[in-house]
Formats: C-alpha cells, sequence, structure tokens
C-alpha cells in the first residue's frame, strides 16, 4: 500500500512538473527519448520501421493521463524550437551531400524525377486535395502538395543499406536532393500567402521584399559559408568543429531571419557549400551531424504521433487514402516520362513509385505550420497596418496538417510491405533494417 502511495505521488510530481522549467522539460525529454531507444530496439528485433513504430508510440503517450492531466504534456515554444533545430540540421545535412563530383547518369535521373514529381504534385495533387476537403486557401493546397513531393532521406539510405544497384542509386540520390527543395517551397509559399492578402495595394510592393527575402537568404549562406569553411578548411578540433558547424547552421537560420532573409534558403545554400568545399576530417563531421540527426529524429518522430488525429471520421480516412493512391499514380506518372526512352522496366518503375517514403521533413514541416502566425500588411484609411493571423484560422489547415500525419503513416507502410517483396522487382533484396 505504501509502495502504491509512493508510486502515485511520484506520477503526481511529475506530471506536474511538466510546467516547470527546466527539470519538467528536461525529465520528459530524457522519458521520451528513452522510450524511443527501447522502441528502436524492438523495431530492430522485428524488422519493422523503427519511424513507425515511434509515432504510434507518440500516440499511446499522449492518451496517458493522472487525475486528468497528460503525464507529458510540451508547451507550444519546445515543439516549435525543436521542430527549428530539426528543421535546420535536416536541410543541411540533406543539402551538403549535393556535389557536383556526383552528378552521373543516377543523379541526373534522380534530378529529373524530384522536379518532375514537384511539379506535377503542383498541378493535379494540389487541385485534388482542395476539392476533396474544401481547403480555404489554394496556397495551402500548394503547400501540401509541395512537401508531399520529398523522399525522405534517412529511411531510404537506412532501408537501402549497402546495397548496389542502379535504381538502388537513383532513390538514394533523389531523396538527398528533393529534401531541402521541398522543406524550402513551403515557406515561400507562406511568404506568398502574407503577400497575397495586400496584392490590392499593388503587386510590385510586395515583389520587391519577396526577392530581398531570396536575396538575402542567399547572400547570408555564402557569406557565412566563406567565413566559417575557410576557417575549417586548415583547422580541426574533434571537440570544436563539430559544434562549428551546428553553429554555423543555427546561426546562418538565425542571421537571414533576422536581416529580413528566407532562413531555409540559406541554410541550403550553406550546406550545398559545405558539400563543394574542402574541409579538414570532412566525412568525420557529417558522421557526427548524422549522429545528432538521429536524435532528433526519435524526438520529432514521437512528438509527430501527438498531432496524430483520433478524431477522424471513416470518410476523410476514406478520402485521404483516395489522395495518397493519387498521389502514387502521379508519381508513377513521372516515372514513366522520365523512363519514356529508357531501358527500366515496368516492375522497377513500378517499384520507384511505391517507395515514396515522407518522414522527418514533412513531421517538422506539419510541427510549424501547426504554430504557424502570417504577418499580414494591409492599408487602412491610409495606414499601413500589421495584423498576425494565426495559420490555423484559415479553413483547412486543420485537415492539410492530418493529411500530412496520415500520408506519413500510409507511405512508411506501403514502403515497409515493398521492402519485404523487392526481390520480385529488383535484382537486389532489400533488408528491412531500421
Amino acid at each position: 500500500m505504501r509502495q502504491t502511495k509512493t508510486l502515485e505521488k511520484f506520477i503526481n510530481d511529475f506530471s506536474l512538473e511538466i510546467n516547470m522549467e527546466p527539470i519538467g522539460v528536461l525529465s520528459q525529454i530524457v522519458v521520451v527519448l528513452f522510450v524511443g531507444l527501447i522502441v528502436g530496439i524492438i523495431a530492430k528485433k522485428l524488422k519493422l520501421p523503427s519511424m513507425l513504430l515511434l509515432i504510434l508510440t507518440g500516440a499511446v503517450l499522449k492518451t496517458i493521463t493522472f487525475n486528468h492531466q497528460p503525464i507529458i504534456s510540451f508547451s507550444t515554444d519546445f515543439l516549435i524550437s525543436t521542430s527549428l533545430l530539426a528543421l535546420v540540421m535536416i536541410v543541411f545535412a540533406g543539402s551538403s551531400n549535393f556535389t557536383y563530383r556526383e552528378l552521373d547518369t543516377y543523379s541526373e535521373s534522380a534530378l529529373k524525377i524530384a522536379v518532375l514529381f514537384l511539379v506535377l504534385n503542383m498541378l493535379f495533387l494540389s487541385v485534388s486535395v482542395y476539392y476533396f476537403f474544401s481547403v480555404g486557401s489554394m496556397f495551402l493546397s500548394l503547400l501540401f502538395a509541395a512537401v508531399m513531393s520529398g523522399t525522405d532521406p534517412g529511411s531510404v539510405l537506412t532501408l537501402f543499406q549497402t546495397k548496389t544497384n542502379r535504381i538502388i542509386e537513383i532513390l538514394k540520390f533523389e531523396s538527398v536532393i528533393n529534401t531541402p527543395i521541398v522543406v524550402l517551397i513551403p515557406f515561400i509559399i507562406l511568404d506568398l500567402m502574407e503577400f497575397d492578402a495586400g496584392i490590392s495595394t499593388g503587386f510590385l510592393e510586395y515583389l520587391f521584399p519577396f526577392l530581398q527575402q531570396i536575396i538575402t537568404g542567399i547572400g547570408t549562406g555564402v557569406v557565412v559559408g566563406i567565413i566559417v569553411f575557410r576557417f575549417m578548411k586548415k583547422f580541426y578540433s574533434q571537440k570544436l568543429s563539430p559544434f562549428t558547424l551546428i553553429t554555423s547552421a543555427l546561426l546562418t537560420y538565425i542571421l537571414s531571419e533576422s536581416l529580413g532573409g528566407n532562413g531555409v534558403l540559406a541554410v541550403t545554400v550553406l550546406g550545398i557549400f559545405f558539400g563543394n568545399v574542402t574541409v579538414k576530417k570532412k566525412v568525420e563531421l557529417q558522421e557526427f551531424s548524422s549522429m545528432l540527426s538521429s536524435t532528433l529524429e526519435i524526438l520529432v518522430f514521437i512528438l509527430i504521433g501527438f498531432l496524430i488525429p483520433l478524431n477522424l471520421d471513416p470518410p476523410f480516412i476514406l478520402k485521404s487514402i483516395v489522395l495518397f493512391m493519387i498521389m502514387i499514380l502521379i508519381r508513377f506518372m513521372a516515372m514513366q516520362l522520365v523512363y519514356l526512352r529508357d531501358h527500366v522496366n515496368l516492375k522497377e518503375r513500378i517499384f520507384m513509385a511505391l517507395n515514396c517514403t515522407k518522414g522527418i521533413a514533412v513531421a517538422v514541416v506539419a510541427f510549424i505550420i501547426s504554430n504557424y502566425v502570417l504577418d499580414i500588411t494591409v492599408i487602412e484609411e491610409g495606414i499601413r497596418l500589421t495584423h498576425q493571423i494565426p495559420l490555423m484560422n484559415f479553413p483547412g489547415t486543420q485537415s492539410i496538417i492530418d493529411l500530412m500525419v496520415l500520408f506519413i503513416l500510409y507511405s512508411i507502410l506501403v514502403s515497409s510491405i515493398i521492402a519485404r517483396f523487392s526481390k520480385k522487382f529488383i535484382r537486389v533484396t532489400v533488408d528491412q533494417d531500421q
């Protein structure tokens, strides 16, 4: 009885600490990471995709309550900060792998697939989601279509590991080059949403600030890259160099945003810069970046489980499945067009079309837009006013977020099934060790 009361007191104290700084938040982070580690081990033993189990774990954790209070609960500021940190590292890691020396026949095909899949999604998937789910703004539909054009490099690279095959190499490179693109475009669309509200005052009045964001973002990435990587070219420290790399990526994002630029674009430019310059111990630095990204993945994927809608009605689920099938069809169309005169056979094209796993980038974007605030400038009675309007106030935003989460689940599930039967599609059998 005494042990029961002690346990009850501990749980009660723990749940009361969720709003205390910093012990409460730190305690929950430790719990989440520990649970994520256990789930990762179980997933590896069962040969199941770890991302899927992590998301489901998050969905379970959010339902655990004590005295009608959730045991684990994070503030909005924490979710946004964690998402931004993960976003910066994902974009940097993805773009840093883009080296000009690797632009062989495989990368050329991968680039064609990434661009064509993006274009077709923006044309057809955006229209489908706009009418299927009565989204209030076409910008939101375009945002969803852009995000769904990416494939997760972490899951693709882990799934295929060291297997060598033309199809696998194409999928690997596609996942690397499309990540910064599909993360960048949604933020450009959000900027356009802000400008669109005041378009009646003159398009050029909003075109120049938009161009300024692009130019400032590119300039910030180049300037920081020149300064930092010139120093790192001659100096390496096992302790300081990895810290310098992470700090540079975060500084680039913050500096660009502070100067009115696009932070995501700035980090993308910095990553490309890093991937194409000579830096001491570059491989070691990339391994450290990968380790940090893995830790963030565990945290973010469990947290994305907190966004899983548990009260969706069957018609919504049914329409989401139909929409997912439309996306697969669009991706297959892209494969057909890219390999119209190529000897890639039908089975290989189907395999590539079905392997379109959505991962950490989509999860991060879902987190950010769920708390995104638009700064909309309007002119009232000759006075320029700026109104801050939460994106969630726009009709259809919640549906877009729900669809993003569901598409992560659908894509992981489909890719996992296809991986188990990979030998029926390609010559190399895929080991599903995640």
